[in-house]
């Protein structure tokens, strides 16, 4: 599930990947053009969203997220800094929040694949950061949420088939 790919004292990157059923470009669209209805697809993860500024699925958007994690409450600031539609791709930057506690810098990828054989999607996540000391732990936490909070958004986007 989780992978480290690269890591040193300080700076490191995780990856994890979850296969879902709904179309690549349907997981994108939720995600980024209309992140208010991520918390109904997967509430015990995401409690909240608010777009604060920006317009939703524009780079520079910002949002805050409110999440939960080992059933602690997290909320996180993030601003969108790259999109290519074409590749159902997005890339967030953390600015404020839980996350900056721990993390100097925390940036976030997101990219969903059609399947070669058969419907459905491979969504990937990769977390790039830089933690604060050494005493930080990798965010693999971070990444277990990812899969929860996918396969709920997974489970939306197939009831309305």
């Amino acid at each position: 599930m989780a992978q480290a790919t690269r890591q040193s004292s300080l700076q490191g990157e995780l990856e994890g990947e979850v296969e879902i059923r709904a179309p690549a470009k349907e997981y994108i669209h939720l995600l980024v053009g209309r992140p208010q209805d991520v918390p109904k697809a997967t509430p015990e993860n995401i409690q909240g969203c608010e777009l604060r500024e920006g317009e939703c699925g524009k780079v520079g958007s910002v949002i805050v997220w409110n999440y939960a994690i080992d059933g602690q409450p997290k909320v996180m600031k993030q601003t969108i800094v790259a999109l290519d539609s074409e590749k159902n791709l997005m890339v967030a930057r953390a600015t404020e929040g839980d996350i900056m506690k721990e993390f100097k810098s925390f940036v976030i990828t997101f990219q969903a694949t059609p399947k070669q054989r058969g419907p459905g999607s491979v969504v990937k996540c990769q977390m790039k950061y830089e933690k604060i000391n050494e005493k930080v732990a990798p965010p693999e936490k971070m990444i277990e949420f990812f899969v929860k909070a996918s396969k709920g958004m997974d489970e939306m986007l197939m009831s309305k088939v």
